[in-house]
């Protein structure tokens, strides 16, 4: 065995490893009751018109053990996009080989090269692991913020509200 770690941008022919992938990282989240994505779904907002998100494919020895989902945000204040990392995840039996960061690093050398003026993520209140690995890279939690979701029926109900002023 090398150990030989590649990555490298996710293709169309990717999907099927992708929806995969979301789903080990769904059991691992205690969410797979959460996943509703398909692959078709998966190929029409990763890879048509527009592209709404990215993937990297992290490889180990040629097999697939991870991967990382990203999109641009936006800083108003610095005039600068951003890039938003929605998932990483490495299978549990390849943790510990540098695979998780080596992915990080790769979109931070990304975010750089795009001029993006953060690189930012969410993390699961009770994954001390994880919470515990950002921090070792000097990742900062974002304590006085609050993230507040509309989906669903809330999403659904907001978008049929006129847009009126009185």
């Amino acid at each position: 065995m090398s150990n030989h770690l590649t990555i490298r941008p996710a293709t169309p022919n990717d999907v099927p490893l992708i929806l995969d992938l979301i789903r080990e990282l769904a059991v691992y989240e205690k969410l797979a009751h959460e996943v509703v994505a398909s692959e078709a779904i998966l190929t029409e907002t990763l890879f048509g018109n527009p592209r709404y998100a990215e993937v990297v494919i992290a490889r180990y020895d040629g097999l697939p053990v991870g991967y990382a989902l990203f999109f641009h945000s936006f800083s108003t204040f610095l005039g600068r996009p951003g890039l938003y990392l929605e998932d990483v995840f490495v299978q549990p039996t390849m943790r510990g080989k540098g695979i998780g960061k080596s992915l990080l690093v790769y979109l931070a050398r990304l975010a750089v090269e795009r001029k993006c003026g953060r690189f930012e993520w969410s993390v699961l209140n009770w994954n001390e692991p994880s919470i515990g690995f950002y921090k070792s890279l000097g990742a900062k939690s974002m304590d006085d913020w609050t993230v507040y979701r509309l989906a669903g029926e809330s999403l659904e109900q907001l978008a049929k509200e006129p847009i009126a002023i009185s």
